[in-house]
């Protein structure tokens, strides 16, 4: 299956991933600050980077190929449309992050609301997110893993009929995740950082190699034998509107509802909470946000890793989910993603074969070293520092940040160990998983309007944070609504009891609210707690909001075309791209 050039490149790219953590040993063991954010020096370029590569898990190209089965090029706009959201974080909220000056964003509780419910929410949330829904994450990128490593090794399938410790596969899946956790444990964020920039490169590399020699093929014939063998509508960048339900047509066209197309672009962007595209920043974005040297680096690295994540990722997958379809035919549209994984197997030559598996490799590891870290910052600073051990029950700052250290190390190794028993019952928490992705519908507004608006208080948060999970489960499985009735329900109800929660309960303290002002000086409705200091002006703000949407979509669609050869839309996008890019940049200067 592999060749003797193969396993050297496997080789070599584990041991500097391994030498990578090792280096950064001693720098990462000062302080809290150094293993979590990096000593708060990261260049703008390697924050961006990583949270690219972070995004980049073993699972999602397959994914992609996926929806490329079911609905063509344009059912990818069910993440497409998150660049609005992720837009408004870059503009509106990076730099508030980095100006809060705190560890974590679980830390941003206490800053923002003050007493007991502000506890509360910050402890549970600790556990919740740290923990809980960590480990269910990382579940499910090491179940990704399996996959691509049974279909291309010929191993069988995680059977759940058996003890564990009898399936092969958990022995390679295990493996990685030790491998994985020495680095990170060992490095802290500097070292996630920089081994997330080699694997980012790793990884895009071979995935445009892989595109390029599949496309080569005599099976495909280039571009033009690839747009001769499918038909058209799997090409088409946008989604066929239907005031009907949704089905597709004579021609195969995929249809969407009118309801669903208006939900995915003025609804789900902002009301949603979901990991890596959180409404407002959080999750390992406001980790690397918070990481970076300035508040001007902090913009550069999220802008950056938008447009990357949106222009430079997807065509290299979407060119092999196609071909996929020519060369696997038969494959049922759920399982369309393992015909990524048999070009892999099928196609690519001796070293080709290495580099591609390196690629995924990198994609998963850089995934698991970023939830491992941003897990255990939770665990150690908003759990045990905050509630167990404090600082000033130390004899000194600098002891407590010895113990502290090794405590995040600890946790580390926890969350790993946990996770890879969640692992082993995957099939149990699918349904789950899926379900606390969902239910966080409506969450995201009271996200956006903490910064913004000085009436919202900890129990707002701690309101639409439970609401989701009644909305949900009423249009799930008391009305059995299908989407988007069922989402656009569920942020009505959320909506509702936190509006009404906000209204029927106490504001904040003046002195919370005029310290939180004085640390972070947010735009917005802040008069009454202004100290004097002088906020961002919104209208620059919006301005380069909607030129960064704008630019970014056009260069998306124009190397579309570009690749597809329908040279006269790709000259028109990509000209509309460098006409808000430069509005883009005359108006950052206004910030």
């Amino acid at each position: 299956m592999l060749e003797n050039i193969d396993w050297i490149i496997i080789g070599v790219y584990l041991a500097i991933s391994l030498y990578i953590g090792y280096h950064f040993k001693e720098q990462a063991g000062k302080s809290l600050t150094d293993f979590f954010l990096g000593g708060r020096n990261m260049p703008w370029y390697v924050a961006g980077i990583s949270m690219v590569a972070t995004t980049f898990a073993a699972d999602t190209p397959l994914w992609v190929t996926e929806v490329i089965a079911q609905h063509g090029i344009s059912g990818n706009w069910l993440w497409w449309n998150m660049l609005i959201g992720g837009m408004l974080t870059t503009f509106f909220f990076s730099r508030l992050w980095r100006r809060a000056n705190i560890l974590t964003e679980l830390e941003f509780i206490e800053l923002r609301y003050g007493g007991v419910p502000a506890k509360f929410l910050r402890g549970f949330k600790s556990v919740y997110m740290g923990l809980f829904l960590n480990v269910i994450i990382i579940g499910w990128v090491n179940f990704a893993l399996m996959t691509i490593l049974c279909v291309f090794f010929d191993i069988p399938t995680y059977d759940h009929t058996i003890p564990f410790y009898q399936n092969e596969i958990l022995w390679y899946i295990g493996g990685a995740m030790v491998l994985v956790a020495f680095y990170s444990s060992l490095s802290g964020l500097k070292g996630v950082a920089i081994t997330d920039t080699m694997q980012f490169f790793i990884a895009m590399i071979g995935c445009i190699v892989m595109a390029w020699f599949v496309l080569d093929t005599p099976e495909i014939g280039g571009v033009a034998g690839l747009k001769s063998k499918l038909p058209a509508w799997r090409f088409d960048f946008f989604p066929k509107l239907d005031t009907g339900n949704g089905v597709m047509d004579a021609v195969g066209t995929y249809s969407i509802t009118i309801g669903a197309f208006l939900t995915f672009g003025l609804v789900q962007w902002w009301a949603s909470w979901y990991p890596g595209a959180e409404p407002g920043g959080g999750g390992y974005v406001a980790q690397r946000m918070m990481s970076t040297k300035t508040e001007k680096e902090s913009l550069m690295a999220t802008l950056f890793f938008q447009i990357a994540h949106y222009c430079l990722r997807p065509w290299p997958w979407i060119i092999v989910g196609l071909c996929a379809l020519v060369l696997y035919p038969d494959l049922p549209s759920d399982k369309a993603g393992q015909g990524f994984v048999f070009i892999m197997r099928d196609y690519l030559p001796a070293g080709l074969k290495g580099l591609l598996l390196v690629a995924f490799l990198s994609a998963y590891m850089s995934t698991i070293s970023t939830q491992l870290n941003w897990g255990a910052s939770f665990l150690t600073n908003d759990l045990y520092k905050r509630f167990i051990r404090p600082e000033d029950s130390f004899d000194s700052p600098e002891k407590a940040q010895k113990k502290y250290v090794g405590i995040a190390r600890l946790f580390t190794v926890l969350i790993m160990v946990v996770a890879f028993l969640v692992t082993t019952q995957i099939h149990t928490i699918d349904s789950a998983a899926k379900f606390l992705i969902q239910a966080g519908a409506g969450l995201g507004m009271v996200l956006i309007l903490r910064w913004y608006w000085w009436r919202i208080n900890a129990w707002s948060e701690i309101s639409a944070s439970l609401a989701p999970m009644v909305g949900y489960g009423l249009a799930n499985y008391y009305f059995e609504w299908d989407f988007p009735n069922n989402f656009l329900f569920t942020v009505l109800v959320t909506t509702v009891v936190w509006v009404l929660t906000t209204y029927f309960t106490q504001s904040e303290s003046k002195q919370t609210l005029t310290r939180f002002y004085d640390r972070v000086t947010p735009p917005g409705m802040w008069s009454a707690y202004s100290t004097g200091k002088k906020a961002n002006n919104l209208r620059p703000l919006f301005v380069s909001w909607i030129a960064s949407i704008v630019m970014t979509y056009c260069i998306l669609f124009g190397v579309g075309y570009l690749i597809f050869s329908d040279y006269g839309l790709a000259m028109v996008s990509l000209s509309v791209a460098i006409l808000a890019g430069f509005v883009l940049s005359r108006n950052m200067d206004k910030h």
